[in-house]
């Protein structure tokens, strides 16, 4: 009895420590690629402070976010990935009522960056992954699908989970393409957490306004 319980641990040591499969590796491998261009962005408000998430989408600083973020919000901190802060500047407001704003930080280095998608090649049904900071906690992962397209709206729906801290963070395709900006979730109880209802705006409105002259 003794040799058979020892043969049985002997099996399980020999397991592999990390047997991820395919797909979890492909999204671990993803995660760790783009998770250092996305940061946490900080302002403060009147009412307070207003917490979201961004996106470097220039080598030089320039970062994508929801303005409903900033605001009229003065003290605009951006962190990095790695716990680096850096004051940011407003750069760019886009158009009435699109809620997407362009910040400014000034790096030593050059920074990592995310590439923006094609939205309208998106499909009811396919994976997304979000990345943001929800409730302030700093790089979080979700993943979820393209539940409907609201082409009236211009929204994106999707069940990743999306909560306060979300906004201004990408909705990502499988190859780490921005197809989206993570913009507000509907919830019964007041938008205060998440029931699986997001939106994100498309990547392509976005996109034309930043092939705008003088617009990076």
């Amino acid at each position: 009895m003794k040799k058979l319980i020892l043969m049985i641990l002997a099996s399980f040591l020999t397991l592999p420590a990390h047997a991820f499969d395919r797909e979890e590796q492909s999204v671990i491998s993803l995660y760790k690629k783009i998770n250092p261009a996305i940061v946490s962005v900080d302002a403060q408000l009147s009412s307070g402070l207003s917490c979201g998430t961004g996106c470097i989408i220039d080598k030089s600083g320039i970062i994508l976010t929801s303005a409903h973020v900033i605001e009229e919000g003065k003290n605009i901190v951006v962190t990095m990935f790695n716990g680096q802060n850096y004051n940011a500047k407003i750069l760019r407001r886009f158009g009435d009522n699109k809620d997407i704003i362009l910040l400014k930080i000034n790096c030593p280095y050059s920074l990592k960056t995310v590439k923006l998608g094609d939205s309208e090649k998106i499909k009811v049904g396919q994976k997304v992954l979000a990345i943001g900071n929800p409730f302030g906690f700093n790089g979080t992962l979700t993943q979820g699908i393209v539940s409907r397209i609201d082409y009236a709206k211009n929204r994106i729906q999707t069940d990743a989970a999306i909560n306060p801290g979300s906004s201004g963070g990408p909705l990502l395709n499988k190859h780490g393409e921005i197809i989206g900006i993570n913009q507000a979730i509907f919830n019964p109880d007041n938008n205060i957490s998440n029931i699986g209802i997001g939106f994100a705006i498309p990547i392509n409105i976005i996109k034309e306004y930043l092939s705008q002259k003088n617009t990076i």
